[in-house]
């Protein structure tokens, strides 16, 4: 049977005829997928793919830093902690990953299109790549004839010696080939169709899907998917179906030999059979429960087996012995199981199994559902707090949810497929799109659950005798009022009355060091709902939470498809901005000491070992001293703000987003009213140093000043509008000397490299002009360049960072010299990095420059999604020992889009937040919305009036010239109030007032 037509890059365009005439015949849509999808044959296979290497003069550049990175990832292993980027782990490297499990930050299993369970991120910043093998679907066949067909549903087999053993998976069927199947995939969903596998006259659809609904804050942090197996028999006999689902009690790596782990099964409820595998987590990790589940009605019985043996010598069945019950008697009926197993014993592996047995008439459909959960309820963090999981709202923190959510999800999936279906047909049969386009549009979404991502229950953190580092308190002593009540409601009851006093004294403690932190929850004004915080890696190689530079181009997805989870980042970067943590951290540059993080300046992170806590994990520069992260937050801000209308959000921010402009005052050295770089890679290209006035940079900031204006008009800050106005004018011009006649140089050093083409030039631009914002340009944002110039630039950047790279095909490389060859200066000037790509993509649909941009973003789809991939062409001229076996194979970087690839077509930091900036030309063809009138004429007193206010709070701000920064806040205390803890953070706990005639204006509030 026909599978649809294959278009160009490996896009399937379903046959419509042959789908109507099976939903004609039997009343059903069996396993249909949508108009479009991204699919591969699972019998499918490349080589290995390859990392980028250093050039010899930037190793000898990066040497020092490679030192000192090594005695930092040692002293990090010693204190039990990974570093926030470790280039020496060997981790597992595969182009087959597809389609993860789950919603968004409840934790994520990946899968691979061949059936593979990989890809573990349950744990902060763990990942464990390698796939559990016991973790399958399988199909048993039998017909009146007396045909017979098994299989595990997984085109790859066991390898290692514990896997092969007699009595383990290795005795299981793995007859599948996979020539004859294919996987469909569009993110939050994917399609597995077994196209006369094993049996040639049953169709088999596999059809997965995980609760990620825009705008949905409930189920989509559901921590559960479902697979509905859809079985066409169009033989002329019934066939009889066994499908069986077996998971092993892991959480990833070697954790299922750790022992202690038990299993046991629920009662049916609702017509769904249910068994849970508990899991006791090493290494001080949370406990997790699982539960697989089966729906049994409409003919569909089911059975199961709560415990067997995979490996090792734990009391049970053996994995052969569940195989061949299935096998010969269809179900698991004759076999008695207690409701409970033993704990499995250390190096031992147990596995649960689930089965659903159905005859499928000759020429008829029939439908078979199953649900994977898992409940983990906390998040616990290396320096010892612990938070609550968004779905815990909804089920509960005990960790007994995993049969209610595994039930629910399969009674209530109908409801979340219909809101997808609606979401993504409309861009899916919008013409004005390549049919690459969408595919991948979608698909790139599944970083916002594979990226190690994390969504609390926006509460303070549980505090434990770990977390409260060495402050002293005595149970004794709880809250005025509190004690009587503890006592009368646990009488005789020691156990509660400890665990009163304790959480009671713990929460005292905890709300003693809410202040020093950025917990942007401390932001929402009285009725605003608490959607919880939201973390993400910038990469599974670089694990720091909320990279904001890097945030700058992914956040558009978030904004636009969870904009409260967006408005609950910003609120946490804007408590940031208000917070000073004078701690020490070695920088991996230089080896010098700075503070963590200072007085207005925005963070590069959010943390890495404590989020919220201890900001700034990133310890390469001295991102205190960058161009680029105040202007990204100010840009964000008012684009937020503008998106969704809040006008309670802009006014509690409002404060940081001054106090950011303030702070980057003092990198203005001439007083032309533009900022300088200072000569190191301080903004995100950081191995790309930058020396004065740059196209990126100073455009953000010119950028910058003209969105501040615009907030504070929505604010109603009169002086500050028309005083930014001033400062945007005057920096504007200072930006003008850039240009050279088609394009803005990189920088205006003078140097070698200073005239080179960055692709990413007219970032600035970019993010004024984008179409949401067009209604913020008429509040007062202006392109910061002519449109002339925005067009010649961006013509120049497509004739050579683009096209001059494999004819177009591999995306925009950041550094052009004007001869038209890479710019070798750096390592990243000689990169093509696929979410800046898909930025300039962007900017170019701004200027109406459609088809120039959508050819621009095809390189990054032809590289990292097309059936082609990253060709051998190159490989093989990499290779001191080239295989002919791998002729006609190629490279993929399906759902792990890496952060950047060279010319040569080796790739750097798989799976990485910025490609997520493909959503930015989503936004980008949104509809403008309504007019205001714009800014027409400056108030020269107000100026002059808010001059010496600003002017002040900037002297306030400034960073010593010898780069320390230990006595900032030091004049500071002379206006504020203020609060230290025993580490030595101060959180500005008072209010700067300034006096204008719109009334007093607060610079500094908690």
């Amino acid at each position: 049977m026909s599978e649809g037509k294959k278009l160009e890059n490996g896009f399937v365009e379903q046959d419509e005829d042959i789908n109507k005439s099976l939903t004609e015949k039997t009343g059903t849509d069996p396993g249909q997928t949508p108009s479009l999808t991204w699919q591969r044959k699972l019998n499918r296979e490349g080589p290995s793919l390859w990392q980028f290497r250093l050039h010899l003069k930037e190793i000898i550049h990066l040497a020092p830093v490679g030192f000192r990175l090594i005695r930092y990832i040692r002293e990090e292993s010693v204190k039990g902690r990974g570093a926030m980027i470790n280039p020496f782990i060997r981790r597992r490297i595969t182009d087959t990953h597809a389609v993860p499990l789950g919603g968004l930050g409840s934790g994520s299993i990946g899968r691979s299109y061949r059936g593979e369970f990989q890809r573990w991120q349950l744990f902060p910043r763990k990942c464990e790549d390698k796939p559990i093998l016991a973790n399958q679907f399988s199909v048993f066949v039998s017909r009146p004839n007396g045909e017979k067909y098994s299989t595990v549903l997984c085109a790859q087999s066991p390898e290692n010696q514990r896997e092969v053993e007699s009595s383990g998976i290795g005795s299981w069927d793995w007859n599948l080939k996979g020539h004859s199947s294919t996987y469909h995939a569009l993110y939050p969903r994917a399609w597995t169709i077994y196209n006369g596998e094993p049996d040639p006259e049953l169709r088999i659809v596999c059809r997965q899907i995980s609760p990620v609904i825009p705008h949905n804050y409930k189920e989509s942090s559901y921590p559960v998917s479902v697979f509905t197996f859809t079985l066409h028999n169009s033989g002329k006999t019934d066939a009889d179906v066994n499908l069986l689902f077996t998971w092993a009690n892991s959480v990833g790596g070697l954790s299922e030999y750790s022992g202690n782990h038990i299993n046991s099964r629920t009662k049916k409820k609702d017509g769904v059979h249910t068994v849970l595998l508990h899991h006791k987590t090493a290494s001080g990790y949370p406990p997790v429960t699982y539960a697989i589940a089966a729906q049994e009605g409409n003919g569909v019985h089911v059975s199961d087996c709560p415990c067997f043996v995979i490996s090792g010598h734990s009391q049970g069945i053996s994995a052969k012995d569940m195989w061949l019950e299935i096998k010969e008697h269809g179900s698991f009926d004759r076999l008695k199981f207690a409701d409970m197993s033993m704990p499995s014993e250390v190096g031992s592996s147990i596995g649960a199994a689930i089965t659903a047995s159905i005859t499928v008439s000759s020429d008829s459909v029939r439908t078979v559902t199953f649900s994977l959960s898992w409940d983990c309820p906390e998040v616990n963090f290396c320096r010892g707090k612990t938070y609550h999981r968004r779905y815990t709202k909804f089920y509960g923190n005990l960790g007994d949810a995993a049969a209610d959510i595994a039930r629910d999800a399969i009674l209530e999936h109908h409801h979340w497929e219909s809101q997808i279906d609606a979401w993504q047909r409309p861009v899916l049969e919008d013409k004005r799109f390549p049919k690459w386009y969408p595919v991948t549009l979608f698909n790139e979404l599944y970083y916002l659950n594979a990226g190690g991502t994390i969504w609390t229950d926006g509460s303070l953190p549980i505090q434990s005798l770990v977390s409260i580092g060495e402050r002293g308190f005595c149970l004794d002593q709880c809250r005025s009022g509190l004690k009587s009540v503890i006592y009368e409601s646990h009488e005789n009851d020691t156990a509660n009355d400890i665990l009163g006093r304790m959480t009671s004294r713990l929460d005292e403690l905890r709300d003693s060091v809410e202040s020093n932190s950025a917990f942007g929850v401390n932001l929402l004004q009285k009725g605003e709902e608490n959607v919880g915080q939201f973390l993400y890696l910038e990469g599974v190689e670089y694990t720091m939470w909320n990279t904001y530079d890097v945030h700058f181009y992914s956040s558009f997805a978030i904004i636009m498809l969870f904009p409260k989870l967006e408005l609950s980042i910003q609120r946490d970067f804007a408590a940031a901005v208000m917070m000073h943590d004078p701690s020490k951290m070695q920088l991996l540059d230089n080896g010098k000491w700075e503070a963590r993080n200072v007085l207005g300046a925005v963070p590069h992170d959010i943390g890495v070992n404590d989020p919220w806590f201890e900001v700034n994990g990133y310890n390469l520069y001295n991102t205190d001293r960058w161009k680029d992260l105040n202007p990204k937050f100010v840009l964000q801000i008012y684009r937020d703000v503008v998106a969704t209308g809040d006008m309670k959000f802009a006014k509690a921010v409002w404060p940081p987003v001054y106090l950011s402009i303030a702070y980057m005052d003092q990198f203005d050295r001439d007083g032309d009213g533009m900022i300088e770089n200072d000569g190191f890679p301080d903004q995100t290209y950081d191995t790309w140093s930058v020396t004065g006035v740059s196209a990126y940079s100073g455009g953000l900031w010119v950028a910058a000043l003209q969105a501040a204006s615009a907030l504070a008009r929505v604010v109603d800050e009169k002086d500050a509008e028309h005083y930014f106005w001033f400062k945007f004018q005057k920096a504007k011009r200072a930006y003008e000397k850039l240009w050279n006649g088609s394009y803005f140089n990189y920088d205006s050093s003078g140097g070698s490299s200073s005239s080179s083409i960055q692709a990413d030039q007219l970032a600035g631009q970019w993010y004024i002009c984008n179409k949401i914002l067009k209604y913020a340009r008429a509040s007062g944002l202006l392109p910061i360049v002519d449109e002339d110039k925005a067009k010649s630039a961006l013509a120049k950047v497509y004739n050579y960072n683009v096209m001059k790279v494999k004819d177009g095909k591999r995306g925009a490389v950041n550094g052009m010299l004007p001869d038209g060859t890479v710019d070798f200066s750096s390592m990243q000037s000689r990169e093509i990095w696929s979410g800046v790509t898909y930025a300039v993509a962007a900017s170019m649909i701004h200027e109406n420059m459609t088809d120039m941009a959508f050819r621009t973003a095809q390189g990054i789809h032809e590289a990292a999604w097309s059936e082609d991939g990253l060709g051998l062409f190159s490989i093989k001229s990499q290779m001191i020992s080239y295989d002919k076996k791998l002729d006609g194979l190629d490279v993929r970087y399906n759902f792990q889009t890496p952060e950047a690839w060279t010319t040569t077509d080796r790739y750097r930091s798989l799976c990485y937040m910025r490609p997520l900036a493909i959503w930015a030309m989503q936004w980008a063809f949104s509809e403008k919305v309504s007019v205001i009138e714009e800014l027409k004429e400056l108030d020269s007193d107000a100026i002059l009036r808010h001059h010496a206010k600003f002017s002040k709070v900037a002297r306030l701000l400034k960073l010593p010239e010898d780069g320390t920064s230990s006595s900032v806040l030091q004049t500071v205390y002379d206006y504020t109030l203020k609060r230290k803890d025993n580490k030595g953070k101060v959180h500005v706990c008072g209010s700067l007032v300034v006096k204008s005639g719109m009334g007093p204006t607060p610079l500094a509030i908690c």
